[in-house]
This record gives structure tokens, sequence and C-alpha cells, in this order.
């Protein structure tokens, strides 16, 4: 090869774990996130994952309310 030949090199494969996207619909639940924090998760993390983390923590929430509301008025 010569030295103005171009190397093709593969990209670097960024990940989007998953389990940052539920530690920030976890803070917006909660209503607290630094700004930095928050910026840098919309850099990170796609919004199908945020829609069904979300989703699945609604649903979580709602059926912890049933069963408490359950528990108290049963005794």
């Amino acid at each position: 090869m010569s030295a103005d030949t171009p190397t093709l090199e593969k990209p670097a494969v960024v990940k989007r774990p998953f389990w940052r996207s539920i530690v920030a619909v976890s803070w917006s639940f909660i209503g607290i996130r630094k700004n930095s924090e928050f910026q840098e998760d919309l850099a990170h993390i796609t919004p199908l994952h945020v829609l069904g983390v979300g989703l699945v923590g609604g649903l979580l929430f709602v059926i912890g309310l049933i069963v408490v509301v359950n528990l108290v008025v049963a005794k």
C-alpha cells in the first residue's frame, strides 16, 4: 500500500446500555436530575428504550399502588 492511500477502519460502535435508560427514567419519575447528566443521557440512550422503560415503570407503579390499597383495605 502506498502512504497516501487511506486505510479503512471500522468506526467504534457506540453502546447504548439499557441500564442507563432505566436510571434516566427512574430519575425522571423522582423529578430530580443534573442538567449535565441529562445532556449526557440524551447523547447515549435511544427514545425506544426510554419509552419501553417508562411504560414498564409506570405499570409497576400502578400495580404497586393496587397492592398497597388492597393490603390497607383488607385490614
